[in-house]
């Protein structure tokens, strides 16, 4: 089987971080002594997914600049670039397709934190994606999808119980190539995609239980950066 690619999702503005990313990507931003990005590549490095894509766009020649070849970390780089506007990230994925190739490709949100363990996976037929969940944070309390048996609904999420099956999507999916058959060039979200290939039974799942860190705002990072430093 032909070694899994990866993209790093690091394009967007990161507006909620400002005054952080008026003057860097939100993934260079430093969180335990070292930018988030570093995390997601050394992750991806141990499972074997060795090429690796960074989409790039907002302050893209510091990022660029940052990750050089990849050497240090064992891996390869190659850059989607999206211009000056982001493409979000259903936009972003399709334009970087070209260089993930024909097969399944892991995505990853390039502002989280987690330790989640990548491997090399397939998807079985008849599946175009499978989504990381995560248990519902503080600030999503209602959650992204229904997961039920392996599989993802788009069920609209219902009164939040403690027995509830909706989860926080992770920003961790494996995809497939043709869940953006038909898809346009352009700026467009990915979730829509992805809750009509849920309504077709296309979508698999897990529940993630580990470390798990939107890092959405400056008080994240700082919560973040506590909690990593603490633990060296």
């Amino acid at each position: 089987m032909r070694s899994m690619r990866a993209l790093i999702l690091a394009a967007g503005r990161g507006e909620r971080m400002r005054p952080l990313t008026n003057d860097l990507p939100k993934p260079l931003l430093p969180a335990g002594g070292q930018p988030l990005i570093d995390y997601h590549i050394r992750a991806l490095a141990r499972a074997g997914i060795r090429e690796l894509v960074v989409n790039l766009s907002w302050h893209g020649e510091k990022l660029r600049s940052y990750l050089g070849d990849g050497r240090r970390h064992g891996v390869t780089f190659a850059f989607s670039e999206e211009g000056p506007e982001p493409l979000e990230t259903g936009g972003g994925i399709h334009h970087a397709l070209p260089l993930l190739g024909p097969g399944a490709f892991w995505v990853v949100n390039g502002d989280i934190a987690c330790d989640f363990r990548y491997t090399q996976r397939s998807l079985p037929a008849g599946t175009l994606a499978h989504l990381v969940l995560v248990p519902n944070p503080a600030h999503n309390p209602r959650g992204d999808f229904l997961l039920a048996g392996g599989r993802v609904s788009a069920d609209p999420p219902g009164p939040v119980t403690g027995t509830t099956a909706h989860r926080t999507f992770a920003g961790i999916s494996v995809l497939d190539p043709r869940l953006f058959a038909g898809a346009s060039p352009g700026k467009f979200p990915l979730a829509p995609l992805l809750r009509a290939a849920a309504a077709r039974g296309e979508v698999s799942g897990e529940e993630h239980l580990g470390r798990w860190t939107d890092v959405g705002t400056p008080e994240r990072l700082e919560a973040l950066d506590a909690e990593l430093n603490s633990r060296v």
